[in-house]
């Protein structure tokens, strides 16, 4: 597969409810070495100033792109989809996987510091309820971090049309209680906002 097929893949297929093809190709296409030059998931690990005490959840985990990465850095990691093949290749150390249904995430209450979520909320129907279910999870003090693309015609990711926009989400987690904490802008294609209740 070229660089652009993938790039077109990557677009058509990353960013639908239901992937049109195996849990085992659309894993491909989300470890593809490529991904890490725009996804910097170094970069993002290390922004976040993760505790070895934390706790990660890790909303739409796919096949673990990021929860291997968090795995390394806290106590424990929830892989959380709606794909249980995705979630087989998530496993690994201080992980545990849930199989989440699209409206509930299905987290423990007050089991987490850090709620992650990366390119998934546009697929996220009721966000106002789901945002209500995310609080629950969340120990006090903890974050919910949303990395998605920005809303415009980009090399990567969805059309506009699908997209969420920086504003959008902002105002969204403020109307569920929540308050723009920090943000970050290395991230070429993203943005990177942190919320704190």
């Amino acid at each position: 597969m070229t660089a652009a097929v993938l790039v077109l893949f990557l677009a058509q297929v990353e960013h639908q409810h239901h992937p049109p093809r195996s849990a085992e190709e659309y894993a491909k296409v989300l470890e593809n070495p490529q991904r890490d030059a725009w996804q910097k998931p170094h970069e993002v690990i290390q922004a976040l100033g993760l505790k070895p005490t934390d706790a990660v959840a890790d909303i739409g985990a796919g096949s673990g792109y990021f929860t291997r990465r968090f795995a390394r850095h806290a106590a424990k990691v929830y892989a959380v989809d709606i794909d249980a093949k995705l979630l087989e290749l998530a496993r690994g150390d201080r992980v545990e996987t849930i199989l989440a249904s699209a409206d509930d995430p299905k987290l423990p209450p007050a089991s987490v510091d850090l709620i992650f979520i990366c390119d998934v909320l546009h697929h996220i129907d009721q966000r106002p309820a789901y945002y209500g279910k995310l609080a629950q999870a969340l120990k006090p003090g903890g974050r919910i971090v949303v990395v998605d693309f920005h809303k415009k015609q980009l090399p990567v990711g969805p059309p506009p049309s699908m997209k969420l926009s920086e504003d959008q989400v902002t105002a969204e987690l403020k109307t569920a209680g929540f308050r723009l904490a920090r943000s970050h802008s290395f991230l070429p294609h993203q943005y990177f906002l942190e919320f704190t209740r």
